[in-house]
């Protein structure tokens, strides 16, 4: 079954996946619907034939120590709102 497998930077603190780049992986299999050996053409109606992906596959090529950037929008404190004068 053919897959996407996304490159991207796993962040240790807060264990969030930040993805960087994606491609698919080809499976090669002639039943399968998402690969360039598919056998049959455009538009295939073959109850045989794979329909479905994989489940995405994280690939982190960059592993970084600190919280991701929407963690840290989060943990920031907003600022109080100044009283005005009327």
């Amino acid at each position: 079954v053919c897959s996407q497998l996304i490159d991207g930077r796993f962040h240790t603190e807060c264990g969030h996946f930040i993805g960087l780049h994606s491609r698919v992986q080809d499976c090669l299999r002639p039943n399968c619907l998402f690969s360039r050996r598919h056998s049959h053409m455009v538009g295939c109606k073959s109850q045989s034939c794979i329909r479905l992906m994989a489940l995405p596959v994280k690939n982190p090529i960059r592993i970084s120590p600190t919280v991701c950037s929407d963690c840290k929008a989060r943990e920031k404190p907003l600022m109080p709102e100044t009283p005005r004068s009327a």
